[in-house]
């Protein structure tokens, strides 16, 4: 067996520096969820219609995830990174000087290109550089950073509009990033591949489509003033993208993501699983913050702490995962928790304004041990059969798809709590936010019938 030693010093800058990145990456996707009220009555919008500054962004991320190993292959580990620290930082910038929605918005978009490279470079440098010996005390280290953001993120983004104003919130990256770039040029040598294949420009461009297609045409059903058509438009055309990009990747050779990786069978359904099942799970962040404030009236600060043990339950999850896996297998573990993280969201509906902070928090707690568990079961399910070859390009899908994910539910929920507002009246936001919590629950209650075409023997 193989031997994993502790870090060399000399390593430890280096796992440091990939930390970094990890960790402005986790922060900057949960510091904004608890600001998003202070940003909307900055910029004079409704607070219900500005989830878009968290679409933009996680959208982003996603598209860009398919060019992070071609970029560092092609120009190098040290001047992609680099150029993935600088992009964050100037759009992080921007963001906080943005003077409206559509600014915002704009900047958010180039902050998620950066945002997409940071973390699959991050984990390719420590992958190139560090020794086999090591690098599971390295990969530990750096996903600690990746656990702090989601920790700090929602309070620290409460106390920054508190303390401060909103802009903040995109600010506090700046100092971070420069950082980041200096010990970058210090420490990261620049690596490249002798060989780097043409890049399937055609593929990711079909990609792009079926994704921002999927999620604009969800984001825009909210919104009266959109057009049917236009909306049956976009979801038709990512539609088509789809069922075209599937015919490319099965004749391609050079195709970002090769048919041969869906032929198999648990790669399938754990890929469609992770797309259903974290719909739920990715937009509570975003919807409970939102209801704290807008139907409890909590003021931001403790909004955002009291989404504190949310994570806390997922740390708390970590060792039990591999135990509860081992005795229940894969199929009856995801059935069953999906059931459960299903009725745990829609529970959330049953709380009020009038519920104790210890048993918001104890429920906040039990979500996070669920959806953590769900998550890691998803994940590993869907990379255990794939052989070495297939393993990057379908981590890689893997983590697109996790985004995407992300935000179809958020684009979801927001388009849900639009419409249930319109029926209830805006002066019964607390029933609109109930309703929604129950749809998205459901969804997870429906997404164990995808877990039971796993095989009945299939063990950890």
């Amino acid at each position: 067996m193989e031997q994993h030693h502790k870090l060399q010093p000399k390593f430890r800058i280096l796992v440091l520096l990939a930390s970094i990145g990890f960790f402005m990456q986790a922060l900057d996707t949960t510091i904004i969820f608890t600001a998003l009220p202070a940003i909307a009555e900055s910029l004079h919008e409704n607070p219900l219609d500005i989830h878009g500054v968290i679409i933009a962004y996680v959208l982003a991320v996603a598209a860009g995830i398919p060019l992070s190993g071609w970029l560092a292959d092609k120009f190098g580990l040290r001047n992609t990174y680099f150029a993935a620290i600088l992009i964050f930082t100037v759009a992080s910038l921007g963001c906080g000087l943005s003077q409206n929605l559509d600014q915002l918005i704009g900047f958010r978009v180039l902050q998620g290109v950066g945002g997409a490279l940071l973390m699959p470079v991050a984990r390719l440098a420590l992958l190139k550089i560090i020794p086999r010996t090591q690098f599971v005390s390295a990969i530990s280290t750096m996903n600690i950073s990746g656990l702090i953001g989601p920790l700090v993120g929602p309070a620290l983004g409460g106390w920054l509009v508190k303390v401060a104003t909103w802009h903040w919130v995109f600010w506090v990256n700046v100092p971070i990033g420069l950082i980041g770039l200096f010990f970058t040029l210090k420490v990261m040598p620049n690596i490249t591949e002798k060989s780097v294949k043409r890049f399937d420009l055609s593929g990711f461009f079909l990609l792009l489509i079926t994704m921002v297609g999927i999620v604009m045409g969800i984001e825009m059903a909210s919104n009266p003033e959109s057009s049917t058509l236009f909306i049956t438009g976009m979801l038709i055309a990512s539609v088509c993208a789809a069922l075209i990009y599937a015919y490319h990747a099965h004749l391609h050779e050079q195709a970002l993501f090769r048919a041969e990786l869906f032929k198999n069978r648990l790669f399938t359904v754990g890929i469609l699983g992770n797309l259903f099942a974290r719909l739920g799970g990715n937009s509570l962040p975003f919807l409970l913050p939102l209801m704290l404030q807008i139907a409890f009236g909590v003021e931001p600060f403790m909004a955002g702490l009291m989404m504190t043990p949310l994570v806390l339950g997922s740390l708390f999850s970590k060792p039990i995962t591999r135990p509860i896996i081992q005795a229940l297998g894969y199929r009856r573990f995801l059935i069953l928790n999906s059931v459960l993280v299903g009725l745990c969201i829609a529970s959330f509906s049953l709380t009020s304004i009038d519920t104790p902070i210890w048993f918001r928090a104890l429920h906040f707690f039990v979500f996070g041990i669920l959806n953590s568990l769900q998550f890691v079961a998803m994940n590993s399910l869907t990379l255990s059969e794939l052989s070495a070859q297939q393993a990057s390009s379908g981590n890689s899908f893997l983590s697109m798809i996790m985004m995407l994910s992300m935000s179809i539910g958020i684009a979801l929920a927001g388009t849900l709590l639009n419409m249930f507002m319109e029926q209830s009246g805006a002066q019964n936001s607390v029933d609109a936010f109930h309703y929604t919590l129950l749809c998205l629950g459901a969804i997870n209650i429906i997404t164990a019938f995808i877990f039971s075409r796993i095989p009945k023997n299939m063990a950890i």
